[in-house]
């Protein structure tokens, strides 16, 4: 299961993990509101630097983990995670992302730290360049997939909490392989399928939802916009932001609809998602143009994220603002924006 450029990446790491000396904590920190792919390949690198290598970690993460399977996964599998609020720097010597890049603005390392070491399988980007260990893989469809081959390439077993994380992020980040994978994700997952605790996946998989989901999926298909093959849903503020990405993952399940975008408003950002069955788009490179110099933005080829702050805007500013990028989106898709109108699903029931 471990590729020959996983072998030779990994007696890279080891060696410059050695040549710091065992001195010095480690941090190892995710993207903000962690998803289950970055929740995974962080906890495995740690047990990596852990375990082989006997170094002291902190696992971390910025934001909120606010999704109710997420939330769920890390309870049931007791998963060790610090919120950066927790942190005191100067505590850490060394560095590593996971899932995420230097500078992006999706994370909470201090733009001023050059991490250690990057594990990623987005695009690179510049600002990654001077890092002095570097595993970036684009193709692969989660970044979890690279850590276990690293676990693996390390001698350490792969436990039975391990197997269950890294599956349930798989079928998570590629919608069960019906997006964006390779031919590792897929062996590595056929591999530890068999392992996995399958009680413990089910909860995860079915864990209860908050009255606030419900509300929040309420809000989104009043609220649904359309022109052509695009399907747009603009919510209200929210409690997290993690319910963004799910309904435009929801969006795009629409019948004759090639791209979704979903937005909402949290601690003064309007976040966004867009979402595409087209698998020869760029959708990171569609979010980073829609958001502009006021937002950060990134993803893969079918799936991106990114916000823009408001600035002080109030509710309507942000509606105003939201509207404004739908707009701009449609116009990107080569769509008439001013025929992105109301969709009423009372009427499309009616008309069926």
């Amino acid at each position: 299961m471990i590729t020959e450029l996983t072998e030779q990446r990994f007696a890279e790491f080891k060696r410059m993990v050695e040549s710091k000396g065992g001195s010095g904590r480690w941090l190892v920190m995710t993207h903000d509101n962690p998803d289950p792919d970055a929740i995974a390949a962080a906890g495995v690198l740690s047990k990596i630097l852990r375990v082989a290598f006997h170094r002291r970690v902190t696992t971390a993460y910025g934001g909120l983990i606010g999704r109710a399977e997420n939330k769920q996964m890390v309870r049931v599998l007791g998963i060790r995670l610090s919120h950066r609020r927790h942190l005191v720097w100067k505590n850490y010597r060394h560095f590593a992302l996971v899932d995420t890049q230097p500078r992006t603005g999706n994370n909470q390392l201090d733009p001023a730290i050059t991490p250690d070491a990057v594990f990623d399988h987005h695009p690179i980007r510049r600002s990654t360049k001077g890092v002095p260990f570097i595993d970036i893989r684009p193709d692969y469809g989660a970044t979890a997939t690279i850590l276990v081959e690293y676990l693996l390439a390390s001698g350490i077993e792969v436990s039975r909490r391990n197997a269950t994380a890294l599956i349930y992020a798989l079928r998570s980040e590629t919608q069960d392989f019906g997006r964006e994978f390779a031919g590792p994700d897929r062996k590595i997952y056929d591999e530890l399928l068999p392992t996995v605790d399958k009680r413990a996946l089910a909860r995860i998989q079915n864990a209860p939802l908050p009255a606030t989901y419900f509300r929040d999926l309420h809000q989104a298909l009043e609220n649904l916009e359309s022109v052509g093959k695009l399907i747009v849903s603009n919510l209200g503020v929210l409690e997290q932001p993690d319910i963004v990405p799910e309904i435009a993952d929801l969006l795009l399940r629409m019948e004759k609809k090639t791209w979704s975008l979903a937005s909402g408003v949290f601690n003064g950002r309007v976040y966004l998602s867009i979402r595409t069955s087209n698998s020869r788009a760029d959708a990171g490179k569609v979010m980073r143009n829609l958001v502009g110099k006021k937002g950060k933005g990134g993803g893969h080829g079918m799936t991106a994220g990114g916000w823009v702050d408001l600035e002080g805007s109030g509710v309507e500013g942000a509606a105003a603002l939201q509207h404004q990028l739908a707009a701009r989106l449609a116009k990107r898709l080569k769509l008439n924006p001013a025929k992105l109108a109301p969709l009423d699903l009372k009427q499309l029931q009616s008309s069926s």
